[in-house]
């Protein structure tokens, strides 16, 4: 069984449009088939921007989740849970303020970016200010291993793996640490702790990262460890203390290509967007209403498709084919803007359908998506009630 394991996290923002699915959903189904996946609502990361308006978050929570299983994320596969109702991740991150500098949350770049583009909010609170160490208590507390980010999220997630590091330096050295590391390798039996030792002194003596990434496998599909054992040995394997909380990678994502209905980036702000719910007709009206080349005047003026939105649209859905056509239609005036868009509309209407098909079932019966969300409640508070009961036990908090 895989090691591995992918957390991510959406605020909730209402109904999702087409941005999101090519930018987000997509990719989150494609990783629910590969690895154990957790998928949660960032609620409480709402109320850092919108905290005085906390009365559009409940609604916005449940139609978020609806477009989640809409676009074929599925429940059978992944954990899908809300951030709220697993309070161990505020206990995880009050713990973890205890020991984080200021200096490294006032570093993070989104910080006085985010001030600036939000400038009509006050967001000089605290709860602002430390939103990137709640995403990292997110992380932590399910010891995730790898998290899809865009290239601007990169800094979060490094910040996210110094907070672990710093945490397993303090609180990780346990009195006999070496001695019980060598007892958890006998576990493993002869044959694996002799290649666990020579990759770890490849490692240590070298700086062998191949050694490093075998022993680290090895570990992995040792069946005869117990989890304490084997966060141990990676401890260990590394020159460290007990790996109390592992450190993630990020997993680089492409930036989402979906253009807006005017040329511009796919956003609600822009009042451009394709929900993912959006019906036949409403697609078809939307898409017709399009500028276009502002050159073509005339059905009878050539155009330039790369100065035309629409054509921004044929490249995330045409074929080669239909391309060709367009170009060639559109320069010699052989075809009119409505022409145009037609295919493109046969293909958001295509895309579109069983999504809102699938949707239907559960905003008629939403006890369906709260029984989800139930579920995956409370399969994420095992995962993280293990956790804390290392991070309480190495703190000096358990009191057992």
């Amino acid at each position: 069984m895989s090691s591995e394991r992918v957390l991510s996290g959406m605020r909730p923002t209402g109904l999702l449009h087409l941005g999101h699915y090519h930018g987000v959903l997509k990719n989150w189904v494609k990783l629910q088939n590969e690895f154990p996946c957790l998928f949660f609502v960032a609620d409480w990361h709402a109320l850092t921007t919108h905290y005085d308006t906390p009365e559009v978050i409940e609604a916005n929570v449940w139609d978020m989740v609806v477009d989640w299983l809409a676009a074929g994320v599925d429940p059978e596969k992944a954990t899908l849970f809300i951030q709220s109702r697993v309070p161990e991740h505020a206990e995880l991150h009050l713990l973890l303020s205890m020991s984080t500098p200021l200096g490294w949350l006032e570093r993070v770049p989104t910080y006085k970016d985010q001030q600036e583009k939000l400038s009509e909010k006050d967001l000089s609170t605290y709860g602002f200010l430390g939103y990137p160490l709640l995403q990292s208590a997110d992380i932590l507390i399910y010891r995730a291993t790898q998290v899809p980010v865009g290239e601007d999220q990169v800094p979060h997630i490094e910040l996210t793996r110094e907070v672990a590091r710093r945490f397993n330096h303090m609180y990780g050295r346990e009195p006999g640490f070496e001695e019980k590391a060598l007892e958890a390798a006998k576990k493993m039996g002869g044959k694996r702790m002799k290649a666990y030792l020579e990759l770890r002194n490849a490692f240590q003596e070298r700086g062998d990262a191949d050694a490093l990434a075998q022993a680290k496998a090895l570990l992995a599909e040792s069946q005869s460890l117990g989890a304490s054992d084997r966060e141990r040995l990676y401890g260990y394997l590394e020159g460290g203390g007990k790996m109390i909380l592992a450190e993630p990678k990020a997993l680089l994502t492409e930036a989402s290509k979906m253009p807006g209905l005017d040329g511009q980036k796919m956003s609600k702000s822009y009042q451009n967007t394709l929900s993912l719910r959006e019906t036949p007709d409403n697609i078809a009206q939307k898409i017709r209403r399009m500028p276009t080349d502002p050159q073509r005047v005339r059905r009878t003026d050539p155009g330039n498709p790369e100065k035309c939105p629409v054509w921004q649209l044929h490249e995330v859905y045409s074929d080669a084919a239909t391309k060709e056509w367009v170009k060639a239609g559109c320069t010699s005036a052989g075809i009119g803007c409505l022409e145009c868009k037609a295919p493109i509309i046969d293909s958001v209407v295509a895309e579109l359908t069983p999504m809102r098909e699938r949707a239907q079932m559960y905003t008629e019966d939403p006890s369906l998506v709260k029984r989800i969300i139930h579920d995956g409640c409370a399969k994420a508070r095992e995962y993280a009630d293990q956790t804390m009961v290392d991070v309480r036990k190495a703190m000096g908090l358990s009191y057992s």
